[in-house]
C-alpha cells in the first residue's frame, strides 16, 4: 500500500504553488518526470521521493517501526506516517509560522486552481477541502475514519484491525519519535532544496 504523509510533505515542499503541487504530486505521480510537468512542480515532487527515502533509512523511524507487534510491522510505515501527521498538525505551531487553518486554506486553493490534477488527486482533491483533510489531523479520532478508509483499498484488510487501538498504547513514545524526528527532517528537506 502506498504510504501517503500528505501533512508534513506539504509543510516540508515550500510555499509556492507548484511546491505544493510537486508536494501532494509525489504520492499520486510515478516512474521518470522528464517534463511531464512544470519545473517547480517536478523538483518538489523529486524533493517528495527524497524526503520518503530519508524518512524510511532514518534511525529513529526505524526504532518506531519495531515498536509495533511483529504480525503489524507491515503495516508500521504506514501507520507511522498517518500518526506523524497527526502530531504535526497537533504540534503545528511549534514547527510553522503561519497557522495551520491558513496553511491549509492555502493549499486547497492551490488545489481548487489546477485543472488538471493527476489520477486520483483529482477525485479526492474537492473533499479534502470541503471536509479539510488536512487539518482533522489535529483529532486523534479522525484517524479512525482514516484507517477505516485504507482498509476498504487494502486486499487483506484485517491486517489493519486493532491499529487505532495500538497506535493509543504507543501514543507517549511515538510522540517523542516524532519531535527526535521531525526537526531533522526539516533540516534535512532545507538542504535538499538547496542542492
Amino acid at each position: 500500500m502506498k504510504r501517503q504523509q500528505a501533512l508534513a510533505h506539504l509543510h516540508l515542499g515550500g510555499p509556492q504553488p507548484g511546491q505544493l503541487l510537486g508536494s501532494l504530486y509525489g504520492d499520486f505521480v510515478k516512474g521518470p518526470l522528464a517534463g511531464r510537468y512544470p519545473p517547480d512542480v517536478e523538483a518538489a515532487i523529486r524533493l517528495h521521493r527524497r524526503i520518503d527515502a530519508y524518512t524510511d533509512s532514518h534511525p529513529r523511524v526505524r526504532t518506531a517501526v519495531v515498536r509495533f507487534p511483529a504480525e503489524r510491522r507491515r503495516y508500521a510505515g504506514i501507520l507511522l506516517d498517518l500518526f506523524f501527521d497527526h502530531c504535526l498538525a497537533g504540534c503545528w505551531d511549534d514547527y510553522a509560522d503561519e497557522p495551520l487553518p491558513q496553511f491549509t486554506a492555502r493549499v486547497y486553493q492551490v488545489l481548487a486552481g489546477e485543472a488538471e490534477l493527476p489520477g486520483r488527486l483529482a477525485l479526492i482533491a474537492p473533499r479534502m477541502a470541503e471536509q479539510d483533510w488536512l487539518g482533522s489531523y489535529r483529532e486523534f479520532a479522525v484517524l479512525e475514519r482514516v484507517l477505516l478508509n485504507m482498509q476498504r483499498r487494502l486486499s487483506r484488510p484485517a491486517g489493519l484491525d486493532g491499529a487505532l487501538l495500538e497506535l493509543e498504547r504507543l501514543y507517549p513514545v511515538l510522540l517523542e519519535d516524532f519531535r527526535a524526528f521531525y526537526p531533522q527532517l526539516m533540516a534535512f528537506a532545507r538542504a535538499a532544496q538547496t542542492d
